[in-house]
């Protein structure tokens, strides 16, 4: 990795330096950790879109909750209308955007379901509000009126009392592995910097892009 300046140093620095990471999962984690100390809320939110059987794309808000050298991990219901388009069609795109570093990072690739042990490990941790709601929403179904959802959290929350509250099986999380990972960084005059890592086999390459 390229030396990085400190803020004292340079305060218009970039971390793209023309000596780059060879591994994007490096600057990456840079990145999100300056993203964790200055973004006022969800650091970890991320822009998910997805395409159904007819081609037809959808995107909405998400949260990352997990990153490894195999992609980026989220959870969701698997009945809901991103978790059925990434079962048909296991393809998806993911753009971070810092508002506050100037910065976003745009992930694309193939789309893959954790292990059963994977989302067991992470549901155990969710509050137990949240593992709750897992049961109680019917997620991008129909909903005639808010009092149904609070019928159902109620039911719900009778139902596994003060015991622990178990993972529904359409509960699961997905992993986007990426081929394509793009680094920008706003600089002045909409000169702005680009780089990309394209996944080839087993090992990087990376390409600088007009602005």
């Amino acid at each position: 990795m390229g030396r990085r300046q400190s803020a004292e140093e340079n305060e218009t620095d970039t971390t793209m330096s023309e000596q780059d990471p060879k591994d994007p999962y490096l600057l990456f984690d840079v990145w999100f950790k300056e993203a964790a100390d200055k973004e006022p809320a969800d650091p970890n939110a991320m822009a998910l879109a997805t395409v159904d059987s007819q081609g037809q794309p959808s995107v909405r808000m998400v949260l990352l909750k997990g990153v490894d050298d195999q992609g980026f991990t989220f959870y969701t219901n698997r009945e809901s209308r991103k978790g059925q388009q990434l079962l048909e069609v296991p393809r998806a795109a993911l753009c971070f955007h810092w508002k506050s570093l100037k910065r976003q990072v745009r992930v694309e690739g193939a789309a893959e379901p954790v292990s059963d042990d994977e989302a067991d490990a992470y549901f155990a941790t969710r509050p137990r509000g949240s593992q709750i709601g897992a049961w109680a929403s019917q997620q991008s179904r129909p909903l005639a009126q808010r009092f149904e959802l609070e019928k159902r959290i109620a039911q719900y929350t009778a139902k596994f009392g003060l015991g622990a509250v178990p993972r529904p099986a359409y509960w699961s999380g997905f992993r986007v592995i990426p081929s394509r990972i793009e680094f920008w960084e706003d600089r002045p005059f909409r000169l702005h910097d680009r780089l990309v890592y394209h996944r080839r086999g087993d090992r990087w390459e990376t390409e600088r892009l007009y602005p």
